[in-house]
């Protein structure tokens, strides 16, 4: 049954149901996925964007972006490739058709029901694979999904209570997939150790300084803030690229700020090599930071 079974579209934050194709299949093993989708589309906030998951004969494959899930119920054979190109174009249309507002504000079920007429014209056309006239979008999500393949649901990851889909949070403790990152690189790895031998010589810097005041009665203590905001920033930074942290990359681009502002207080105690150093070490680090997305980062779409 290599067909697109049933779609919806839900919100993320509460599974509030904006809409679904209106199908009257009276397949007992369908109707059971698809009572089970209901409970699975509550928790969409605790999983990476793009996942698939395999009930019985058919897979369930489902994207989120911008506060909307995308879920769809196909047979077990049906390509990956054009299950994910499906649900990349319900998503494309809706956001073009809805704007932001108006999806939160939605209080109803299916309040977007009209929304199933290109559904289901996108169904037809994604059944019969040989009409598709997308090849370059096709060949763009074979590539995507080579790069960053879909995370697989297991049943460790999901349990069934009362009839629902629950997730297993004793596996993660209350982290969610979409915060494992990607593996490390010997540049990271380097990035790392140039982080933390920055911040070493600030905070021995700062130490110095300390014992200099104490030592010439000085009250002037703005050049060992500014060595301990460096010592903070750059160990910051390392602690940015090992975990996952919302505004991940904001953070990693305000501790940078931080240690250039640091260094430029201290241009009177280091010389233009040192201050180039320090500055380089920590514009390196956050490129790191950049490249190394959580494994669930949404791509960038071009709608």
């Amino acid at each position: 049954m290599s067909t697109v079974l049933f779609a919806s579209v839900v919100r993320v934050g509460d599974g509030l149901p904006l809409s679904a194709s209106t199908d009257y299949e009276q397949d007992k093993e369908l109707q059971e996925t698809k009572r089970r989708i209901k409970g699975l589309s509550k928790k969409l906030s605790q999983f990476p964007d793009r996942c698939t998951l395999k009930i019985g004969p058919y897979n369930v494959n489902f994207t989120s972006s911008l506060g909307v899930g995308y879920l769809m119920v196909c047979g077990g054979s049906y390509p990956n490739v054009l299950a994910f190109c499906f649900l990349d174009e319900l998503q494309k249309e809706f956001i073009v058709t809805y704007d932001a507002k108006r999806i939160k504000s939605a209080v109803r079920p299916y309040s977007f029901i009209e929304f199933d007429t290109f559904i289901q014209k996108t169904k037809q056309r994604y059944n019969s694979p040989r009409s598709l006239s997308t090849r370059v979008n096709l060949a763009d999500m074979q590539t995507e999904i080579k790069l960053r393949p879909p995370y697989r649901l297991s049943a460790e990851d999901l349990r069934a209570v009362n009839g629902f889909w629950l997730h297993n949070t004793s596996k993660y403790k209350g982290i969610a997939p979409t915060q494992l990152l990607q593996p490390v690189t010997l540049p990271g790895v380097v990035s790392c150790v140039l982080s933390v031998l920055c911040g070493g010589l600030n905070l021995l810097r700062g130490v110095h300084a300390i014992e200099s005041i104490l030592q010439n009665d000085d009250d002037n203590f703005n050049c060992v803030i500014a060595f301990f905001l460096g010592t903070a920033a750059c160990l910051y930074q390392c602690y940015l690229f090992a975990y996952f942290s919302v505004w991940r990359n904001g953070k990693s681009f305000l501790a940078f700020a931080l240690v250039c502002l640091s260094n430029m207080y201290l241009y009177e105690l280091r010389n233009v090599w040192q201050i180039l150093f320090h500055v380089a070490a920590g514009a390196f680090m956050t490129l790191q930071i950049r490249l190394r997305q959580p494994l669930g980062k949404a791509p960038d779409y071009n709608v």
